[in-house]
């Protein structure tokens, strides 16, 4: 297997990863119950720009880690370790498959796909890799 071939079974792999394989609800089910709202004792105060870290790491481990490490801060077979990463480079390389203007990336390569489905997690990843 060549190496473009490698790295592209490797993309397909890390985009399908993330899909849901719940099947959709027949007619006639009953509707799930509404979730209990969390009293203001037990909901996290953090800003609104905030993303929530366990979440973050949710998307992390579900859409990441197949090309990046499983931990963050190292380096895994196909991407750089991006813990600490700025939520402008990961909304810039994530959702549109570039860097910010004057980024200078850790390594020089286009393997990674934009994946703007994620871009509603882009807080959340952002808070798990500080």
């Amino acid at each position: 297997m060549t190496v473009r071939a490698a790295l592209l079974v490797a993309a397909l792999l890390a985009a399908a990863c993330g899909q849901d394989d719940k099947p959709a609800p027949k007619a006639g089910d009953p509707a799930p119950a509404p979730a209990a709202p969390a009293s203001p004792a037990q909901a996290p105060v953090t800003p609104a720009h905030a993303g929530d870290p366990e979440k973050g790491r949710q998307v992390y481990l579900g859409q990441c880690v197949a090309c990046h490490n499983r931990d963050p801060a190292k380096d895994g077979p196909l991407g750089p370790a991006v813990k600490g990463s700025s939520r402008a480079l990961l909304e810039t390389r994530i959702v549109r498959g570039q860097y910010p203007p004057g980024y200078k990336p850790k390594r020089d390569s286009s393997v990674m796909p934009p994946r703007p489905d994620l871009a509603p997690a882009i807080g959340d990843l952002t808070a798990y890799l500080r």
